[in-house]
């Protein structure tokens, strides 16, 4: 009988130590303020290194993170609200300053997962990793108009519910060479793997 108490002891403290200590290591929500330099030669030759400012918000359990990029110091950035849905396997950009959203297939080549992002802002907040300063610029045009908003998930449709929403259409996505001056396009910055992302979104003429 001792013996059964001590196990039956051991199993509840084992339970009590991996809920209240492993389970708060990975919560449900975890926010990283985001402060990255990067560099930008086409569009601010003399200035050096610029500044990169996010907000990024982990789900774990739900599978998703969430992005908010602010009005860059600098320019050369449109404010937008991100968010990457795994489980959907939707992207979904909100142009704050139109108020529109944009809806395309996720990226996975790009965006990395909400595990595998947690890990890397974890380094980058202890000081043990730096992100890469280079560019990458992915294209894409807006098409047709989304009207049934349920389909796009739970995440998504508290984002973008009451603003005009389109589906994107990929146009490229590579080592950022030139900056292409093309009319109706917004251009975000974002972290969202060890390099920063420019997405530019453009509208038809």
């Amino acid at each position: 009988m001792g013996l059964l108490v001590l196990l039956l002891g051991l199993v509840f403290v084992s339970m009590y130590v991996y809920r209240y200590f492993f389970i708060t290591q990975l919560p449900h929500e975890r926010v990283f303020p985001c402060r990255v330099l990067y560099e930008d030669s086409l569009y601010s030759p003399f200035k050096g290194q610029l500044e990169l400012h996010e907000d990024v918000k982990i789900y774990l359990e739900e599978n998703y993170e969430q992005i908010n990029v602010p009005v860059p110091q600098f320019g050369g950035s449109d404010p937008a609200d991100i968010i990457h849905d795994f489980q959907r396997g939707l992207t979904a950009y909100h142009d704050i300053t139109l108020d529109k959203c944009y809806v395309i297939e996720l990226n996975t080549t790009i965006v990395m997962p909400p595990r595998n992002l947690w890990e890397l802002l974890v380094n980058v907040k202890k000081g043990t990793y730096l992100p890469q300063t280079y560019i990458i610029q992915e294209e894409m045009i807006a098409t047709e108009h989304v009207s049934d908003m349920e389909q796009l998930g739970s995440f998504i449709y508290r984002l973008c519910s009451g603003k005009e929403t389109y589906r994107l259409k990929r146009r490229s996505a590579r080592r950022r060479i030139s900056r292409r001056e093309a009319g109706n396009c917004r251009r975000i910055r974002h972290l969202e793997n060890t390099f920063v992302v420019e997405t530019v979104i453009c509208t038809k003429s």
